[in-house]
């Protein structure tokens, strides 16, 4: 299942058409898209970088300069782009891209090239849910284009065909995402319950748990053969509950009518894990908890008015990967809440890179590390724009929010994967 904008795009081409058939003449030769406070839509501004990709064109992302803006070469069509999407952009001579990339290399910049655009899927169910996806909403928004994947497609080993995925809010654990106290006689948890049951059994799984385990074991194979993982919410810590105990049954019986192993404590592997170690299980079925690796009741004690992220600095030149991954126009974000809000970081295992974190406390908000040839990164919390989303609560509108920082975050790891990519020295 794709996801397009055919008129934009038609409309686009059109329009490009009718300049070049004009014969129009650019002065300048590059343009300059800022990313400082200076640019009206920041979100939209990666689909244009992510569409000059697409028209195979480089893109040239100023790490750490105003905001980490994007150089790109002038023309009609990137011309048209940016305004049809609203995004700022200047013009600039070669004499003054020459000054730009003397600062570069003078300061705690880098010019890092993005070559190719990635072929992005997304992990998300067929059936509706009552709640939606930053990711889904940032990247429509953006008019970056996505497929939908979900488990038939993941054992089928149809990851293969892509090189970003991001996951949906899910629950690989196989407990629905531990709604049973409070939504278990709910239309849409029993629809949700029967709907993985049924695909369980599809797929010649005994159980839901089963069949998730084995998703959860299937995209970190995805990832250490070389793709990028972008994950939120409670898809982070659930996919490293499933990947400790990949073959332990630790679902309580009220969600598969058979009770957890209970000697599960001593069959956890970590070593399995993308992010974390040394955390427990909370097995009561009226918890709304998965593990202690959550930190959202310290969240919801600091309240939305104190719940702020500073975003880490990192030498561009020496660590880009980390610098990509943290551009922004600011450097304090305001929280957000979610099932998993963020992370203890205790339970960090030692090479797990801290992107956020909120001051003065044990919690970060959002990580990134390696496994085998790829890397993974998760960002806790659910809705950028909303401090509280709730079940039920409608879509953010990102027309009101066109500069986010906290859905930047998103979009940088969306633009990541077509980076030329320098070795990592720290």
């Amino acid at each position: 299942m794709k996801h397009r904008n055919a008129p934009r795009l038609i409309a686009l081409l059109l329009l490009t058409f009718a300049l070049l058939s004009a014969g129009a003449a650019w002065a300048e030769s590059f343009l300059l898209i800022p990313m400082d406070l200076e640019q009206k839509n920041h979100l939209r501004a990666y689909g244009v970088a992510f569409h000059t990709l697409q028209a195979n064109e480089k893109v040239n992302w100023l790490l750490n300069y105003r905001g980490g803006s994007f150089l790109i070469n002038d023309n009609p069509r990137v011309r048209l782009d940016a305004r049809l999407l609203g995004v700022s952009f200047e013009t600039v001579s070669d004499a003054q891209v020459a000054d730009i990339r003397q600062i570069v290399k003078q300061e705690n910049m880098e010019e890092v090239l993005l070559e190719k655009p990635p072929r992005i899927a997304v992990y998300s169910p067929p059936n509706k849910q009552p709640w939606d996806d930053a990711v889904t909403l940032a990247l429509t928004y953006a008019e970056v284009p996505y497929d939908i994947v979900y488990d038939v497609d993941v054992m089928a080993g149809r990851l293969n065909d892509y090189d970003w995925l991001h996951l949906h809010h899910e629950d690989f654990t196989g407990q629905y995402g531990k709604f049973y106290a409070s939504f278990g006689l709910e239309p849409w948890y029993l629809e949700q319950k029967s709907f993985h049951e049924e695909m369980a059994r599809k797929l010649g799984f005994a159980t839901a748990w089963e069949l998730k385990h084995a998703v959860a074991g299937t995209i970190r194979t995805y990832v250490e053969g070389g793709g990028f993982l972008f994950a939120m919410c409670s898809a982070t810590d659930t996919i490293d509950i499933a990947l400790a105990w990949l073959n332990t049954d630790i679902v309580p019986e009220v969600f598969d009518t058979t009770p957890y192993d209970p000697t599960y404590r001593q069959k956890v592997d970590y070593d399995g894990t993308f992010a974390f170690q040394g955390f427990k299980l909370m097995t009561n079925p009226m918890v709304y908890e998965f593990s202690d690796l959550d930190t959202s009741n310290y969240a919801m004690m600091r309240g939305a008015m104190a719940d702020y992220i500073t975003l880490f600095a990192f030498a561009a030149k020496y660590d880009p990967v980390p610098a990509m991954l943290t551009q922004n126009h600011v450097n304090v974000i305001n929280g957000f809440l979610g099932q998993t809000t963020g992370y203890s970081r205790r339970h960090l295992k030692r090479a797990v890179i801290v992107l956020a974190a909120v001051e003065g406390t044990d919690e970060v908000k959002y990580i990134h590390g390696k496994r085998g040839m790829g890397t993974w990164t998760f960002l806790g919390g659910h809705d950028p724009e909303d401090y509280q989303h709730r079940v039920g609560d409608p879509p953010t509108d990102l027309d009101l929010y066109p500069t986010s920082p906290g859905y930047r975050l998103i979009l940088n790891n969306v633009l990541f994967p077509a980076a030329r990519k320098k070795p990592q020295k720290t």
